[in-house]
């Protein structure tokens, strides 16, 4: 019977399994579980509504465990409240999901479950926009969640949803990301993606492989933020807001707000248009503080070195006048004669230059538009410098005397309608007077109703003399369609389309006016 019952598995081909040695199970890891609950949870909150009782008792009791707050759990509770009764926590939110590679390549597992728990807390308050409608509360505290998310993502409150750059200066206009893809931002500072890191949710990078790449990531962020944002907005009762003082003081401006409120300026009245004009003026100072910063230097020039420099102390070359005259070092009496000083050139080639900036303020061009606006007003402060401002859809406007208000000309656009470029080129082409000393900057998506006469129109303002700059998008984002008609011909041209950061369009007038 015992010899029967043996020889049976290996009738049933179960033998060469029992022969063969199993490779040992890997332990249970605890602050794994731990982590995969709030993740699971995470999905399950974005994807349905509806709580999974025991993914919410389960990640209840890890929060409890490591001894962060419950209020992180819960959906109503704004990551401010959160750092407000426990300002600890502040500093663990910035920069929470840049890679931080460990010293000797081990994984803190238990950091790895509290990374977890923060990343959730912000990422849920974030993309769990709910339906319905939304008031100014509601607004303003999804604004301020964003704010720590583009924190955690090594950014700025603001810089990622494009147009509103919280720390107003030139780095706050996307510095951010391109000091995250060089692997230098705050915390992670120094440290590339090497292997053994963690990745920006803490997960750790499997067999040593590369950290996620957050160059890429973060231009793929910012558009859906700003979409969001969007949303929230059109789901307002705006009108009732802006009547409203106390709820209007609760909204935080921002490209979406005010893209909305320009659309509806003209069904304003009363408070509530005194309301959205101190909005919309808002947003305008915030901007123009950045991008003042990026072109503040723009009017430099180069040095003139054909104009003798100025013989005053102040221009007193110390160190070349030494240097030239140490031949007249007398060693006896310790002491240098000077038969000749030398000056410093101080005096820069300031040829007034003249800036055509026309703009499409057809509804996809919204966020260039008032880039743009507030962009052309900088220039127009510089000296030396004659700003013209067209803007058009399917007729032509001309905004040069209100350019150095961009407040002012944002109130005078009409967006949206459609677009017809050779409206604005009969008004653009007389101001080149002398095109060898003028630039001519056209922004749009270029979907037009004529084409091929606005494009021949353009070769010709180009083989003039005239710097003709097409610019398909000026905004924070960087993403923006332009026409493939346009941009080839454009290419064969010699004056490729310029489309992204707005960083990318100053570069090219500071160039132009130096």
């Amino acid at each position: 019977m015992s010899e029967h019952t043996s020889e049976r598995p290996a009738q049933h081909g179960h033998a060469a399994a029992t022969d063969e040695p199993r490779p040992p199970r890997a332990p249970c890891e605890p602050q794994e579980n731990r982590r995969q609950v709030l993740y699971w949870r995470l999905l399950a909150r974005l994807f349905d509504h509806e709580e999974q009782a025991a993914l919410e008792s389960a990640s209840l009791a890890v929060v409890e465990d490591i001894g962060l707050p419950t209020g992180l759990l819960d959906p109503q509770t704004s990551v401010d409240s959160i750092v407000q009764r426990h300002p600890e926590l502040a500093a663990e939110f910035n920069k929470l999901m840049v890679p931080e590679p460990e010293e000797d390549g081990s994984r803190d597992r238990a950091a790895e479950v509290r990374r977890a728990a923060l990343a959730s807390k912000v990422l849920l308050n974030v993309f769990a926009s709910g339906s319905g409608t939304v008031t100014a509360e509601q607004l303003t505290r999804w604004q301020s969640d964003a704010g720590w998310l583009e924190r955690a993502l090594g950014c700025r409150p603001g810089e990622l949803r494009g147009g509103r750059a919280g720390a107003g200066n030139a780095h706050a206009a996307g510095g951010g990301a391109a000091q995250l893809a060089g692997g230098g931002a705050g915390r992670g500072a120094g440290r590339g993606a090497g292997a053994g890191g963690v990745s920006p949710t803490g997960t750790g990078a499997p067999g040593g492989g590369t950290m996620p790449d957050l160059s890429r990531l973060i231009p793929v962020i910012g558009p859906e933020l700003g979409a969001i944002e969007g949303d929230l907005v059109k789901r307002m009762h705006l009108r009732e807001v802006l009547a409203d003082q106390g709820l209007a003081r609760q909204l935080t401006p921002s490209m979406s707000l005010i893209e909305q409120l320009l659309r509806d300026k003209d069904n304003l009245s009363g408070v509530a248009l005194a309301n959205a004009k101190a909005l919309i003026r808002r947003f305008v100072d915030e901007v123009a503080e950045v991008l003042r910063t990026q072109v503040e230097k723009a009017s430099a020039g180069a040095l003139d070195r054909s104009v003798p420099p100025k013989r005053v102390f102040r221009n007193l070359d110390l160190d070349r006048t030494i240097w030239k005259n140490l031949t007249n070092w007398s060693p006896e009496e310790e002491r240098l004669y000077v038969d000749r000083l030398y000056y410093r050139h101080t005096a820069r080639k300031t040829t007034p230059q003249r800036l055509i900036v026309v703009v499409d303020q057809s509804g996809s061009m919204v966020d260039s538009m008032v880039n743009c606006t507030i962009l052309a007003s900088i220039f127009a402060g510089l000296p030396k410098v004659d700003v013209h401002l067209i803007a058009y859809d399917t007729q032509a406007l001309d905004l040069t005397p209100w350019v150095h208000d961009p407040f002012e000309t944002l109130l005078r656009t009409q967006l949206g309608g459609g677009t017809d470029g050779t409206a604005a080129m009969a008004l653009a082409q007389p101001k080149v007077a002398e095109p060898r000393n003028s630039a001519v900057v056209w922004i749009s998506d270029f979907y037009e109703s004529r084409s091929e006469p606005l494009f021949e129109s353009m070769t010709a303002l180009h083989r003039s003399g005239a710097k003709f700059i097409p610019v398909g998008s000026v905004n924070s984002s960087g993403r923006g369609s332009v026409n493939p008609w346009f941009r080839e011909r454009f290419k064969s041209l010699g004056t490729p389309v310029i489309s992204g950061h707005i960083r990318k369009l100053v570069h090219e007038l500071k160039t132009f006016l130096t």
